[in-house]
């Protein structure tokens, strides 16, 4: 006779790529989820502004694809603290898991014209000024956009009858997983540490081993145009050392394939952290960096600037993610390096975990 108990329920909070990513593995392994977000849009830090009518990305730069690692099917290992008759099944090891291979979905989002190869090679400035072109792994962009990709996610989840809510607010969460008065199995928290930390009761298993504030980096992002380029043809991007402003500048018009003049410098953590209260006013500080870096004597006739407090982590979790009793975090920090890749696998590795013990 067939099964009549209910699928197990998860609710994840952030519709970043990591949050949906978890959503995805776990619809699929046959668990109910429902995924929420305060914000607008979906996306978290994949996050894409239209200015002049064209998106421009304003978050993450672009994305790489790592070498997969065959995936193994982790044992599971009891959870450390005593659990009562009611506590979730036996918890998956993290140390256990491997990277899910990511290269299938890109590849997905290439034949369908949501994703482009963009460049290998990026100029690499000292700090004297003087650069050189060094080669790298190939970065990927979006045709429409990095969030794109999110919505694109976030869309196909809703076909298959998944919920995925905006503009959606979670005060706490509490270890027992009840959430706006529904007990969940698990509740996923796919958002930087410092962000988890607050929803979390204090003292509690999860939030004892989240990285603080202080491991995490702020970063402005400015949006610079023109009428028409004034720099070189070949210029795709730069990462800039010894620059008290600049720590990267991308031709928003190479990554986006259309040649428009726009330019998106990232400032360095020191530079934004001195303008987190008032971001605006660092526009005219970056646009003279930018000009003076790639020697245009024009300034943009146009500045847009976006404030991430939280936009990468300065230290990493060698986990995937974390799961303590009811309580799951995952996202960027949770793997080898920040990165688009590590996110989605780190969301993914734990919907796959989950539904596992499920």
């Amino acid at each position: 006779m067939a099964s009549t108990a209910p699928s197990p329920s998860v609710l994840v909070i952030g519709s970043g790529i990591s949050g949906l990513a978890c959503a995805r593995a776990l619809h699929d392994g046959g668990a109910t989820v429902r995924v929420v977000d305060r914000g607008r849009v979906v996306g978290g830090r994949l996050a894409t502004k239209r200015v002049d009518d064209r998106p421009v990305d304003i978050g993450a730069r672009y994305f790489t694809v790592p070498e997969a690692a065959a995936e193994t099917v982790p044992a599971a290992a009891p959870d450390p603290a005593p659990e009562p008759a009611a506590a979730p099944a036996p918890q998956p090891d993290p140390t256990q898991q491997t990277v899910p291979d990511f290269r299938p979905v890109v590849d997905d989002w290439i034949a369908r014209g949501l994703v482009r190869p963009w460049t290998d090679t990026f100029e690499s400035f000292s700090a004297d000024g003087t650069s050189e072109r060094k080669q790298g792994p190939l970065r990927y962009a979006a045709t429409a956009g990095l969030r794109s990709l999110a919505t694109d996610l976030a869309d196909r989840l809703r076909e298959d009858g998944v919920v995925v809510e905006q503009e959606t607010v979670v005060a706490g969460v509490p270890e027992s997983g009840e959430v706006a008065g529904i007990r969940y199995d698990t509740v996923v928290l796919a958002m930087p540490d410092p962000q988890a930390a607050r929803m979390l009761e204090p003292g509690s298993p999860a939030s004892s081993e989240l990285l603080g504030a202080d491991a995490w980096q702020p970063t402005l992002s400015v949006v610079l145009s023109w009428p028409e380029r004034h720099w070189p043809a070949d210029f795709h991007g730069a990462f800039v050392n010894g620059s008290p402003v600049l720590a990267f500048v991308a031709d928003d018009g190479d990554r986006r394939g259309d040649g428009a003049p726009v330019l998106v410098a990232h400032t360095t953590a020191e530079f934004a952290r001195e303008h987190l209260e008032h971001p605006e006013s660092a526009a005219g500080a970056v646009a003279d960096a930018v000009t003076g870096l790639l020697g245009i004597t024009v300034p943009p006739t146009s500045t847009l600037v976006h404030r991430w407090t939280f936009s990468n982590p300065a230290e990493q979790h060698p986990e995937p993610f974390l799961l303590r009793g009811r309580i799951a975090v995952c996202g960027d920090a949770w793997g080898a390096r920040s990165a688009v890749s590590t996110a989605w696998s780190s969301g993914t590795a734990l919907g796959r975990a989950l539904a596992r013990t499920f």
